[in-house]
């Protein structure tokens, strides 16, 4: 009798607490709704899942990741980063998606995979809400003013502090499917002084918590036999 090897699990990777409070309240809602969305460390609809909030900025992020990813953590975990982010683009807005076709700091790019797959569900799921995708920079400091045009210049589309160190995290400790998917919760015409007091943060926060089910069918889709 032969046994299928379990399912690579999920690690979803946010910074803020306020971050961790909408994907815990999305979990809730989801579940009273009857999905398959795992308590914490579960199983959804792929395999086991787990949320961690890694800290704010680039060097918690890493030193975060490697410490779960390390030691008995299974091979292939798949990890997804997620939270808010400043857009760089003019027209973008408050509630805006970001799907990350790679992510970028000074020490490196790391491709994400499956990008047209989560643009899709988020699309589907969120109808509405405009999902953008391109390359997502990172920085170790909040991004402001006439800084956001010289990242645009760049290429990249949005800006957060720790997308590109989680995936560098999570390659640097094997080889895994990573993503990272960010809710605009500033852009250059709409800039925030402090989240979750203006009402962009309070859109982007209703969009964060309502991203799970395309989190889950990307995680379930890379363990779809490949053609």
């Amino acid at each position: 009798m032969s046994h299928q090897p379990a399912p690579a699990p999920l690690l979803i990777a946010c910074a803020l607490g306020i971050e961790h409070l909408a994907l815990r309240t999305g979990d809730r809602r989801a579940r009273r709704a009857g999905a398959p969305v795992p308590r914490g460390a579960g199983r959804g609809a792929g395999g086991p899942v787990t949320y961690v909030r890694t800290g704010m900025g680039p060097r918690a992020a890493e030193r975060s990741v490697t410490r779960l990813l390390t030691g008995p953590a299974p091979a292939g975990t798949a990890v997804l980063a997620t939270g808010f982010c400043a857009g760089l683009a003019p027209g973008m807005h408050p509630g805006d998606l970001v799907v990350a076709e790679e992510t970028r700091d000074p020490r490196g790019t790391v491709p994400c995979v499956g990008t047209e797959l989560l643009a899709k569900e988020l699309a589907r799921l969120l109808p509405g809400r405009t999902v953008h995708t391109g390359p997502l920079t990172g920085s170790d400091h909040v991004v402001r003013g006439p800084e956001r045009s010289d990242l645009l210049a760049t290429g990249a589309i949005a800006v957060d502090m720790e997308s590109a160190a989680t995936l560098l995290a999570a390659v640097r400790t094997g080889e895994r499917p990573v993503a990272a998917v960010r809710v605009v919760v500033d852009a250059p015409e709409h800039e925030l002084v402090r989240i979750g007091t203006l009402r962009g943060g309070i859109s982007a926060f209703r969009v964060l918590r309502s991203v799970l089910p395309a989190f889950f069918d990307w995680h379930r889709s890379l363990l779809l036999p490949r053609r």
